[in-house]
C-alpha cells in the first residue's frame, strides 16, 4: 500500500544480515509484507523446529499456521500506519504442538529500493501462557465451588478486618462483600461476642489459648437486617506474606436444629418411657404391699369406722395404681431452661429414679469430690442426657455390671486444649460416667455422636440417644469426649462451664400409689418367687389364706433348687425382674426342663411384659402388679383347673 506513510526506518540488506548474526540466538524473522521469509535465526530454529533452508522463501503465514486475536489484515494495516506492531500470537511448532509468542514487528524501509520489510522478534511465552491458565482454571474451580457449597466463607486479618467475603457468606448474612470488606468481622456478630471478639482475637495470638481457633463451634451470627440465626463455624490460620490470616467457614444452623429440636422430642418421649416404667415398677410393689395388707387386715374387721377407713385407704391406692398407669403416657415438650444448679445436688437427686430405670442387676454408684459444682444448665435436659448415656452402658451390660458417675471440678490450660482443638480453656465441672460394658471400637467411636447411628439391632434404638447428648452439651457451651476400649467398658465424659456462684439444686419429688379385694381358693402347692421381702410375704400370706400350701424363695436360684427338692409344686409365681443373674424367663424355662408340667404365673412392678430394653417371651399367664387378692387367686385357679 504506497500510499500509506510509514514512519522512516531504514536499513540495507547488509544490516539485516548483520542483525541475523548479531541476533541469531533470538527468535528473530525478518519477511515482507506478504510474508515471505527472507532471515531465519537459529533462536526460530530452536522455537519452531523449521530449519533455516526450510524456512526460507516461505510464508510466514502459512509455514507457523499463525493466530491471532485480531484479523491478519488489521495487523498488516497497522503496520502499513504505524510501522509498529505488538501482540500475542499463537504458531505452530513443525512438531504439531502451539507455541505461545509475545511478539513485536517493525516495518522497515530497503534502503537500495522501496520495498518494506518486517522485522517480528517473538519471546515464547507458552510456559507463562499455561501457568496463567492453569491458575485461571484453578480460581474458576474455587469461585465454583464457593458459590455452589452450602458453607459461606470469611477470611480476616489478625486485626479482625474482612479481607474476602465469598458469595455465600453474601447470601448468609444478606449483605454485599463490599460492605463488609474493611470493616470488622465482629459487625457480623451480636453482643456480647462484638465487644469480645477482637480481645479473644488478641488473647489468641499473644498465648495460643483457643478461643475462637477450632473446629466446629456453635456461635451466634447476626444478618444485614438486625436478625440473630445459630451457626457452626470452622476456623483455620495460616500466613500469607508474614501476615497471620484466619479463614471461616460458616454454617448456617437453624434448619438443623429446628429438625434436632424434633427428633430431641421424640427422644425423649422414648427415654421418659424407659424412665417412668422403672419408677412404675418401684410404685407398683409399694402398692402391691399397701393394698394387699389392707385386704387382709379389711377381711379380720367387722363393719364400723374402721372398716371404712380401710375402704378410703384401698380407694387411694386404686388412685396411685391409675397414676403408675398415667406415668406411662407421661411426656411433653420442655424448652431448654438453662438455671444455676449444682451439679452434686442434681445427680444425686436424679440417681435413685435412675437406677429404677437401669433395673436391679447394674450396680450405680455416684462419686461426687468436693463441693460448689455450679454450673447454668438446664437440669431437666441433663437428667435426659444421663438417661439416655446410662441406657446405652445398660444395653453394654447385658448380664449387668457398674455404672459409676463422678462428679469433679477440673480446670483446662492450654496444653490440654492443644490436644482437642474443640476445646476452651477455663475451669469446668466434670461429670464421668463409666460403664463395665463390652467397650467400643475405633470406628465406632468415630461415629458415635452422629445422629441416626447405632450398633443395635433393626428397630431395637433410634440412634440418636449420644447425638442430643452431644448437642445439649454444646449448646451449653460444655463439651463431650468418649474413651472406650473393647472389653473395658467406656467412659463419656461431660465438662460443663463452672460458674462462681452459690446454688442449690431443686430436688425431685416421688409420689405414692396402692389397691383392692376377694377369693376362691385350693390345696395345691405354690413356689412363690420375689426378691423383695415385703412383697413376698403379702404373697404368701394371701395365698395361705386361700388354702395353698406355700413354698418362697428369694431369687431364681434357690427357687431352682427348691424345686428339685419338692416335687409337689404345681405352680410357680414368680416376679420377672431379679438379682443373681437369673431372671423371671430363664427361670420358668429351667422349671419346665425339670418339671414340663409345672404351671407358671409370671409377676412385675413393670408396666408390660417389656422390661430393661428386652422383649420376655412370656409362655405363661401374666399378672400386673400391684393385683388384687381376687385377680391372684382368680388367675391361679385358672392355670390349675
Amino acid at each position: 500500500m504506497p500510499h500509506r506513510q510509514i514512519p522512516q526506518r531504514t536499513a540495507t540488506t547488509t544490516e539485516l544480515d548483520a542483525i541475523e548474526r548479531i541476533l541469531d540466538g533470538a527468535t528473530v524473522i525478518a519477511h515482507s509484507f506478504d510474508g515471505i521469509i527472507s532471515h531465519w535465526t537459529i533462536g526460530c530454529e530452536n522455537t519452531y523446529g523449521w530449519t533455516r533452508a526450510e524456512a526460507i522463501g516461505k510464508p510466514v503465514f502459512d509455514l507457523l499456521e499463525t493466530r491471532a486475536n485480531q484479523p491478519r489484515e488489521d495487523i498488516v494495516e497497522r503496520l502499513h500506519h504505524a510501522g509498529v506492531w505488538e501482540g500475542e500470537l499463537i504458531h505452530r511448532h513443525k512438531a504439531g504442538h502451539d507455541v505461545h509468542v509475545a511478539s513485536r514487528c517493525v516495518a522497515v524501509r530497503l534502503a537500495d529500493s522501496d520495498a518494506f520489510t518486517i522485522i517480528q522478534t517473538n519471546n515464547d511465552i507458552s510456559a507463562q501462557k499455561k501457568a496463567q491458565d492453569d491458575l485461571a482454571a484453578r480460581e474458576a474451580h474455587l469461585r465454583s465451588i464457593l458459590e455452589t457449597v452450602p458453607e459461606a466463607m470469611i477470611v480476616i486479618d489478625d486485626h479482625g478486618i474482612v479481607i474476602s467475603f465469598s458469595p455465600g457468606a453474601e447470601k448468609l448474612f444478606a449483605m454485599k462483600a463490599q460492605d463488609i470488606c474493611g470493616r470488622n468481622v465482629s459487625n457480623l456478630m451480636p453482643n456480647p461476642d462484638r465487644d469480645a471478639h477482637d480481645r479473644y482475637l488478641e488473647h489468641y495470638i499473644e498465648t495460643g489459648e483457643r478461643r475462637i481457633i477450632g473446629y466446629g463451634r456453635v456461635v451466634t451470627a447476626l444478618r444485614a437486617d438486625g436478625t440473630k440465626f445459630p451457626v457452626e463455624l470452622h476456623v483455620g490460620e495460616t500466613s500469607v506474606n508474614g501476615q497471620r490470616i484466619f479463614t471461616g467457614f460458616i454454617r448456617d444452623l437453624t434448619s438443623r436444629l429446628k429438625i434436632e429440636d424434633d427428633l430431641r422430642q421424640a427422644q425423649k418421649m422414648e427415654a421418659v418411657g424407659q424412665l417412668t416404667g422403672g419408677i412404675a415398677h418401684d410404685f407398683n410393689n409399694l402398692l402391691t404391699v399397701i393394698s394387699g395388707n389392707l385386704e387382709m387386715i379389711e377381711a379380720k374387721l367387722a363393719p364400723g369406722p374402721v372398716l371404712e377407713l380401710i375402704g378410703e385407704a384401698q380407694g387411694a391406692a386404686a388412685d396411685g395404681a391409675k397414676l403408675t398407669s398415667q406415668l406411662l403416657a407421661f411426656g411433653r415438650r420442655q424448652p431448654l431452661n438453662p438455671k444455676l444448679s449444682d451439679l452434686g445436688q442434681l445427680v444425686s437427686g436424679f440417681s435413685d429414679l435412675l437406677r429404677r430405670t437401669l433395673g436391679e442387676n447394674i450396680d450405680l454408684r455416684t462419686v461426687i469430690n468436693g463441693s460448689q459444682h455450679n454450673v447454668l444448665v438446664d437440669g431437666s435436659q441433663l437428667q435426659n442426657a444421663l438417661l439416655n448415656i446410662a441406657l446405652n452402658a445398660r444395653d453394654a451390660m447385658s448380664r449387668g455390671g457398674t455404672l459409676t458417675t463422678e462428679i469433679s471440678r477440673v480446670h483446662l490450660d492450654a496444653d490440654y486444649a492443644k490436644m482437642y482443638p474443640q476445646l476452651r480453656t477455663g475451669d469446668f465441672v466434670l461429670i464421668s460416667v463409666t460403664d463395665t460394658g463390652t467397650g467400643m471400637t475405633d470406628d465406632v467411636k468415630e461415629h458415635a455422636f452422629e445422629p441416626f447411628f447405632t450398633t443395635k439391632g433393626a428397630g431395637a434404638g433410634t440412634g440418636l440417644g449420644l447425638s442430643m447428648v452431644y448437642g445439649f452439651v454444646k449448646q451449653s457451651g460444655g463439651h463431650v469426649q468418649i474413651y472406650s476400649e473393647v472389653d473395658h467398658g467406656t467412659t463419656i465424659r461431660i465438662y460443663l462451664p463452672w460458674v462462681k456462684v452459690d446454688t442449690q439444686a431443686t430436688p425431685e419429688k416421688i409420689e405414692r400409689p396402692a389397691i383392692r379385694e376377694t377369693l376362691p381358693g385350693g390345696s395345691e402347692t405354690i413356689l412363690v418367687v420375689e426378691d423383695d421381702p415385703r412383697v413376698r410375704r403379702v404373697s404368701v400370706s394371701r395365698l395361705l389364706d386361700m388354702g395353698y400350701a406355700v413354698i418362697e424363695a428369694g431369687d431364681a436360684q434357690e427357687a431352682l433348687t427348691l424345686l428339685k427338692q419338692n416335687p409337689q409344686v404345681a405352680l410357680l409365681f414368680t416376679d420377672i425382674v431379679m438379682p443373681g443373674g437369673m431372671l423371671g424367663d430363664e427361670l420358668a424355662k429351667e422349671a419346665r426342663i425339670l418339671r414340663p408340667d409345672i404351671h407358671v404365673l409370671f409377676t412385675s412392678g413393670y408396666a408390660e411384659p417389656v422390661v430393661g430394653g428386652r422383649d420376655f417371651v412370656i409362655n405363661g399367664s401374666w399378672l400386673k402388679k400391684p393385683y388384687t387378692a381376687k385377680e391372684l387367686a382368680t388367675r391361679i385357679r385358672e392355670l390349675l383347673d
